[in-house]
């Protein structure tokens, strides 16, 4: 499996240089704008064709109680890169907290298939290595989205490798029917559980934009540890966003059947990140591997 993280890594390389030679108007922090909205039309058709169909299945005919002692698993498998990168952040606390709560879904948990740490009040942090090259003042410099994976930035795409090391579904020397079953499990069960905010998406007058909005934000908030202007925004405040968006952006005159072929709003001097804000969960695009 790690070879197929570096085999993703020089595909980015590869789409990072094509991407420095786009033309046309761009919104600031996206200068590989026309490249990423090629990429994510692609990574939308596949959702569509494969990825949205297998989640919404697996979400309608397999029970609730599977469903989140997949999720635990899944989580507890990825939890120790948290783990090492509380530590590199010289989070000490989080790091004994975190210790303690892996040993406690290890043992009690039954490897995680649980989660008693939850029931015990032991909180549960999330980072990541790009989280902490960010801590460490390293920019996220432009956004990018990936093939499969969805959005990420300059900083953080590679840092998909460096994780890696530390994701038992990686690490451990599995056989690689294991290592894909997991990983294609990781895609479904990630996917379903961004169904609900499918409306929402969709309702969006440019969709690309929408997304790369909220996950930037959202980025910002998990690297600052949520220490940024405004903080998290509740679900009824994102739909009054929304709505004020679309009413702002939508011409007054015919329908634009395909927004994502007009230029983005921030063309013409507009900046929609400044309505588009979207809980944790859902500012990652459909299939993003956690």
């Amino acid at each position: 499996m790690v070879v197929h993280y570096r085999a993703g890594a020089g595909a980015l390389v590869g789409l990072l240089l094509s991407g420095c030679a786009t033309t046309g108007p761009t919104t600031p922090g996206d200068p590989l704008e026309r490249m990423n909205r090629a990429t994510y039309r692609f990574n939308d058709a596949v959702d569509r064709a494969v990825l949205k169909p297998v989640a919404t299945g697996y979400r309608n005919h397999v029970p609730q109680l599977i469903r989140t002692g997949v999720d635990n698993v899944l989580d507890h498998l990825a939890f120790p890169t948290t783990i090492v990168n509380d530590l590199l952040q010289l989070k000490i606390k989080d790091t004994l907290i975190d210790l303690g709560r892996f040993a406690v879904n290890t043992t009690l948990g039954i490897g995680g298939l649980l989660d008693p740490a939850s029931h015990f009040g032991i909180p549960r942090n999330d980072e990541d290595f790009g989280q902490t090259l960010g801590r460490w003042g390293v920019p996220a410099g432009p956004y990018v989205v990936l093939p499969f994976f969805g959005p990420s930035t300059a900083r953080d795409a590679p840092s998909i490798l460096a994780d890696a090391q530390t994701d038992l579904r990686v690490a451990l020397d599995l056989d690689s029917t294991t290592e894909w079953g997991l990983a294609g499990l990781s895609f479904v069960n990630r996917r379903a559980e961004l169904l609900p905010y499918d409306a929402s998406f969709d309702s969006a007058y440019d969709r690309y934009a929408f997304i790369r909005d909220a996950w930037l934000q959202r980025r910002e908030f998990q690297v600052k540890d949520g220490d940024v202007p405004g903080g998290e925004i509740t679900p009824e405040e994102l739909e009054e966003l929304e709505r004020e968006m679309q009413e702002s952006e939508v011409p007054e005159e015919g329908v634009i059947e395909n927004p994502e072929d007009q230029p983005p709003p921030a063309a013409t001097g507009a900046n929609s990140s400044d309505t588009s804000l979207m809980p944790a969960s859902a500012a990652m695009a459909g299939g993003t591997l956690r």
